[in-house]
C-alpha cells in the first residue's frame, strides 16, 4: 500500500504542478476576457433564467429534465465534502491566503462553466434510447472532429474512474468519519445505509436524480448557509482580522502557529486552486454532462444557468465555511478535513454546532453521489454503449461501502489526482472551442438587443 501511495503521490506532484494551475487559472481568465467578463455582469439574468427555469412547463421541450433540476443535478455533484472537508484541508495546509485563491478560482471558473454549459448543449446527441447526451467527449468529437476523438476518449476513460474517487469513495469516506465522530456509528454501517439510498434513486435514472437533487439541494445549502452566518454573526468582531489574513496570505508566506505548520505562498496557491476546482469543478468537464439533459433549446441560455453552480458553490458556500473556520481561530489546532469544520462550528454553537455539520455534511455527500454516478453512466456510455450502464451503476452501489472503510488520506491524493487528469483533456478542448462560445454568444446578446430584451 505503501508503495501505491508512493507513486499517486508523485503523478499527483506532476499533474498539480504549476503548468495546471497555469492552465485552470488561465484557460478561466481567457475565457472571461473574451466574453468581456459577461458571467460576472450578467449574474442577476441567470438566476432570472433560473427561476424560469423551475418546471418543464416554462422550460422548451427538447432535453430530459427542467433548466433548474439540470443545476440542481451539478449542484448535487459539487456540494459535498469539497465545501466542508475541502475548504478546512485547503485552509490546514495552505492558511487563510488559500481562501483567496479558492474565490479567484471561482471568479473565472464561472466563464469556464459557463462555456462548458454552452458547448454540451450545442453539440449534444440522442442515444439510442431517445436521452439527450453531451459533454466534453461529444464536443470534443463534434466540435474539433474525429481528428481530436482520442481526446474525448480519454476524457470518458478518465470519468469514468475518477467518478469512483471525487464521487464516491471520497464522499462515502467523509461522511463515515464524520457520523462516527459525532454519533458515534460505525464506518460499515454508514456505507451499508448510503449503499441502500443511493441505490433506491439510481433505479429512475436522471429524471430521478433531478427530482432529488432539485429538492434536497437548495434545502440544505440554504440551512448551512443560515448555520454559517449565525456563527460569523457570533464571531462578528473577528471577522475584519480574518479577511485580513485571508488577503495578507494570499501573497505572503505565513509562520507556524499553534498546531498549524505554516505555509508558503505556493502552498496557499496550490492548495486553494486545487480544493476550489474539486468543489466547483470549473473546467473539469463534470457539469456539462448534466447540462446536457436540460430541456432547452438555447445553449446560452443554460451557460447562463450552469454559471450560476460556480457563483453558489465556492462565492458563497465555500466562503461561509472558511470564514467560520477561520474566525473561530480553529485552523491553528493542527486539526484537519470536515472534523475541523465541525470544531469551528461547535466553538460557537456548543452543543449543535458539530450535529449541524455532520447532517449537512452527510445530505451534500449524498447528493454528490447521486449526481457523479449520472457523470459516470454518461461516460461509460460513450465508451461502451447504453449495455454498459446497469453492470457500472451496479458497481457504483457496491463501491459506496468500500469507500466508507477506506484511508482518507490516500482517497483524497486519489481523487485528487484524477481531477487534474480529466481537467486537461476538457481544457485544451474549450480553448481550441473557444471562438464557437464567443460567436453564439455575440450573437445571441445582440439579437436580444435588436429585438429589445436583455
Amino acid at each position: 500500500m505503501e508503495a501505491i501511495s508512493s507513486f499517486v503521490s508523485q503523478i499527483n506532484s506532476l499533474v498539480w504542478g504549476p503548468p495546471m494551475l497555469v492552465l485552470i487559472l488561465g484557460v478561466g481568465l481567457f475565457l472571461s476576457l473574451g466574453l468581456k467578463l459577461m458571467p460576472v455582469i450578467k449574474l442577476g439574468a441567470g438566476f432570472r433564467l433560473l427561476w424560469q427555469g423551475r418546471s418543464a412547463a416554462g422550460a422548451e421541450s427538447e432535453g430530459e429534465i427542467p433548466p433548474f433540476q439540470a443545476l440542481m443535478t451539478a449542484l448535487s455533484a459539487t456540494v459535498g465534502t469539497g465545501n466542508i472537508a475541502g475548504v478546512a484541508t485547503a485552509v490546514f495546509l495552505g492558511g487563510p491566503g488559500a481562501l483567496f485563491w479558492m474565490w479567484l478560482t471561482a471568479l473565472v471558473g464561472m466563464a469556464t462553466k459557463y462555456s462548458e454549459a454552452v458547448l454540451a448543449v450545442r453539440y449534444r446527441e440522442v442515444d439510442e434510447r431517445g436521452a439527450h447526451v453531451g459533454g466534453p467527449m461529444y464536443y470534443i468529437r463534434n466540435g474539433l472532429g474525429e481528428k481530436w476523438a482520442w481526446l474525448g476518449l480519454l476524457f470518458a476513460v478518465f470519468a469514468a474512474i475518477a467518478g469512483f474517487g471525487i464521487g464516491n469513495t471520497v464522499q462515502a469516506n467523509s461522511v463515515a468519519d464524520v457520523m462516527e465522530a459525532s454519533f458515534g456509528l460505525p464506518h460499515w454501517v454508514t456505507g451499508l445505509i448510503l449503499m441502500i439510498l443511493v441505490g433506491a434513486v439510481l433505479i429512475g435514472g436522471i429524471r430521478r436524480i433531478g427530482q432529488v437533487a432539485s429538492a434536497l439541494v437548495p434545502l440544505m445549502a440554504v440551512s448551512y448557509l443560515v448555520a454559517g452566518v449565525v456563527v460569523l454573526a457570533i464571531n462578528a468582531a473577528e471577522i475584519p482580522a480574518a479577511l485580513s489574513l485571508v488577503f495578507e496570505h494570499a501573497f505572503s508566506p505565513i509562520a507556524a502557529e499553534g498546531g498549524f505548520a505554516g505555509a508558503a505562498v505556493w502552498a496557499a496557491i496550490r492548495f486553494g486552486v486545487a480544493r476550489g476546482v474539486f468543489s466547483n469543478e470549473a473546467g473539469l468537464g463534470s457539469a456539462p454532462i448534466a447540462h446536457a439533459a436540460a430541456q432547452t433549446k438555447n445553449p446560452i441560455n443554460q451557460g447562463m444557468v450552469a454559471m450560476l453552480g460556480t457563483f453558489i458553490d465556492t462565492i458563497i458556500i465555500c466562503s461561509i465555511t472558511g470564514l467560520v473556520i477561520i474566525t473561530s481561530g480553529t485552523w491553528t489546532s493542527g486539526v484537519s478535513g470536515a472534523e475541523l469544520t465541525s470544531m469551528a462550528f461547535a466553538e460557537a454553537l456548543p452543543g449543535v454546532g458539530n450535529y449541524l455539520v455532520a447532517i449537512a455534511l452527510a445530505v451534500f455527500a449524498f447528493t454528490t453521489i447521486l449526481g457523479w454516478s449520472f457523470y459516470g453512466e454518461r461516460s461509460v456510455e460513450y465508451l461502451f454503449g447504453v449495455k454498459a450502464i446497469v453492470p457500472y451503476r451496479v458497481a457504483w452501489i457496491l463501491a459506496i461501502p468500500v469507500g466508507a472503510t477506506l484511508n482518507l488520506g490516500f482517497v483524497w491524493l486519489v481523487a485528487d489526482t484524477l481531477n487534474a487528469m480529466m481537467a486537461l483533456p476538457n481544457l485544451i478542448a474549450l480553448a481550441l472551442l473557444s471562438p464557437v462560445v464567443f460567436k453564439l454568444t455575440k450573437e445571441h446578446f445582440e439579437k436580444q438587443k435588436l429585438s429589445g430584451t436583455q
